[in-house]
This record gives C-alpha cells, structure tokens and sequence, in this order.
C-alpha cells in the first residue's frame, strides 16, 4: 500500500526553519525532495520523505519542538479541499469521522483512534507503516495539528483536558512551546501519543456547523476524494492498531467489527495482496519500536501490550523481525538519540 501525504504536511517548514536559523534546501535535497514541490500543496509525496525530512531538520538545528512550532502556525483550511467539509459538521465527533474517512487523500499512513472512557475520550494518533520510521517530530505535528482542528470546530475558547505523550519529559527550556499549543496539562511517560477531551465535547453543537454548507461540501469533494478507495487492509490495519493494547487483535474480532466473516475479509485481504499475519506484523513492528524508544516504558508492558502472553515470545519474534533482542534495540536507540531517563527492565 502507498505510503503517502499531501505537501500541505509540510506546511510551516520553511517559516520555523528560518526562525531556527537554518537552510533547508540541502535537507530536502537529501531527503529526496524538491522545494518545487511546495507549488502544489494538493500533491501527494512520499510519507516517509517527510518523516525523514523533519527528522534531520530537528537533528541539524537541534530543535526537539519542530513539530510542534510548525502544528502552531496550522490552520483547519491546510487540510485542502477536506477542510469543507469537516469545518461544517455538526459536532467534533462527525468532524473526526470525515477525517478517517478520507484518510487515503490527506496522510494514508495517519491512523485516528477515538477511545471512550467513562466521562473521557482519548483521541490517539499512531502511525501505520510497513517498517518501523522514527517519526517523532511528525507525531507531533500530527498531534498538534488535532488539537487546532478540535479547536477549530468547537471554539477558540476550547482546550483538551490533557495531551499525552509516550516519550520521555523534554528540556524545561522546551515546556513553553508546549504549554503555548496546548493549553492543558502535558503528560510524558505514557502508553500512548494522543488528547484527553470530556465525553460531552464530541456531541457538542460545533461553533461553525451549517447542515446545508455540510452537505454541499460532500458532494463538492466526493468527486475529487473517493472514500471507496480505502481498502480492506487498510481497515483492518486501523482496528489492529486499536485493539492490539488490549489483546483482542484477531482476525476473528476483526471479521466480526466488520460485519463480515473470516473466510471473506481473508479472501478481501487476499486481493488486497497481504494477509492477516502481515498486518499484524507490521502493526507490532511500528509499535514495538514505538513503546521501546521511551526507556521508562519496561520491556515486559511492551510484550503484554503487544499481544505476547511471556516476555520470551515477545524476544524470540523482536529478535527474528530485527535481528536484535528488544533491550540490544532499545540500548542503540537511545545511543542515537540520548534520553535523560533509565532504561526499563
């Protein structure tokens, strides 16, 4: 499945890299990139290009918070032809869903989870790729970019309750940028990246909603963005994600959320060129690398939340996929990228 993203995921990089002092030009260059390519935010670029991209430029400048200083100067209309629609709906709960449901023609690789819990929702963002991509600085952005949207469509006036992250706690130097985006209690250490909002927030009436102008932007854009174009992997991709924490990613859970059979979304999946096996494959991989770059998260939480009953399966399959031990992979992350935080047992 292609892996791509619209140029529009970049807008804001040349304003913060000249704030920074720096010159992107042989960035992207290096990520194989042309700044022609900002003519045309509509254009769809390769996803991992952009990670990479975003990436060096946090390395070069030495800037830990590019994401989120590029999330800050984003607005609901950089989401192109999308933002119509999503600007109108009723309420953040139909907004959120128009953003999955067109996901293919704004980030194919972007993955939106809205989790309730009791009085709360969690809104969790992961990254659905065929390999593991360090892409912190784009989770960040991504992030940041969904609280500007929620905001968006409930008010100005609006914040979450808290914004979670599952790294580790960045320099004080850096908290400002934090507390300027998000507006609420900021949490590190957690087991995912993702807003805490109240329940009633996604019933809310929306401060912008027109039911009409809702319903001229669908049919606006359904001739330039085909939902239809999702895929059954790409389904069960986004479910396996979501279910994976809590141990009920199988392909029988997921026939079932789909209201098909086992024999059919394998056939689906079949025709799709990949399987159920490769799917879940995939989502441990992107995950796996995910939780163990946070050293405070234990290795032994990784394999449970992975879907492992021991913590020796979770090795023998890390050590198989990566040709290393979880603890091996952890130790020469953190020598990539020093973390002020002991590693987990």
């Amino acid at each position: 499945m292609a892996e791509l993203v619209r140029v529009a995921a970049l807008t804001g990089y040349f304003p913060a890299m000249r704030g920074l002092g720096a010159d992107p030009r042989p960035l992207l260059r290096e990520c194989g990139l042309s700044p022609e390519l900002f003519a045309n935010p509509e254009q769809l670029i390769s996803a991992r290009a952009t990670m990479r991209l975003l990436e060096r430029s946090a390395e070069v400048t030495g800037c830990e918070t590019l994401g989120l200083r590029m999330a800050g100067e984003r607005a609901l209309a950089n989401l192109g032809v999308a933002s119509l629609l999503i600007a109108h709906q009723p309420t953040l709960r139909l907004a959120l869903q128009a953003i999955t449901e067109f996901r293919n023609q704004i980030n194919s690789t972007l993955v939106l989870h809205v989790e309730p819990f009791g009085e709360e929702v969690v809104l969790r963002e992961d990254f659905a790729l065929s390999s593991p991509e360090p892409h912190r600085q784009s989770s960040d952005l991504a992030l940041g970019v969904l609280v500007r949207l929620c905001a968006s469509v409930l008010g100005d006036n609006w914040s979450p309750l808290s914004v979670c992250f599952s790294r580790g706690k960045p320099r004080a130097s850096e908290m400002q940028v934090y507390r300027r985006l998000f507006h609420c209690d900021v949490t590190f250490d957690c087991e995912f990246n993702g807003l805490v909002i109240a329940a009633a927030d996604l019933d809310r009436p929306a401060a912008r909603a027109d039911s009409a102008l809702a319903g001229h932007a669908r049919e606006l854009i359904s001739s330039v963005m085909n939902p239809a174009m999702r895929t059954a992997a790409q389904e069960v991709e986004q479910l396996i994600m979501l279910l994976l924490p809590s141990g009920r990613a199988t392909v029988q859970y997921c026939a079932e959320s789909m209201g098909t059979t086992v024999r059919t979304l394998q056939r689906m999946l079949d025709a799709d060129g990949t399987s159920f096996s490769d799917l879940l494959n995939r989502a441990r991989m992107q995950l796996s690398a995910q939780y163990l770059a946070n050293p405070r998260t234990r290795i032994t939480d990784v394999a449970e939340m992975l879907g492992y009953g021991s913590i020796g399966a979770y090795t023998r399959w890390h050590g198989q996929i990566f040709g290393v031990s979880p603890r091996q992979w952890r130790l020469s992350a953190i020598q990539r990228q020093p973390i002020s935080s002991a590693p987990g047992n």
